[in-house]
């Protein structure tokens, strides 16, 4: 639904190796990456944009995943590459019956999910 998205970062290292590891189960990829930033997404087509600022960003944005064990590896990847637990992989029923999800907060504090609805 949306061309691109840009979130600010203090440190571009920590979150493209974060965002490699976080987005690699989703099908995602490094797509761009030079000083003045880096693009995310599907090869060739980056949507996801990270900019270096001092006073990095506070947003929420969720992925869709192809299945389940997709949100369950883009948990796992996440905490090992240095997000932050904000909800593990799992149904949320709250959400709708089919709604299962895992959140993190990206090395800036930013809510980072991966959804899966059926």
């Amino acid at each position: 639904m949306y061309d691109h998205i840009g979130l600010k970062t203090k440190d571009l290292d920590a979150s493209v190796r974060f965002y490699t590891a976080a987005l690699a189960p989703l099908g995602y990829e490094l797509c761009s990456r030079d000083e003045s930033g880096a693009g995310f997404g599907p090869a060739g087509a980056p949507a996801l944009w990270l900019y270096p600022s001092a006073e990095g960003s506070r947003a929420h944005v969720a992925f869709r995943a192809p299945d389940r064990a997709a949100v369950d590896r883009f948990y796992k990847s996440g905490l090992k590459a240095g997000g932050r637990d904000n909800g593990p992989a799992g149904l949320r029923a709250d959400y709708s019956p089919t709604y299962y999800a895992a959140f993190l907060f990206d090395p800036d504090g930013n809510n980072v999910e991966a959804v899966y609805l059926k």
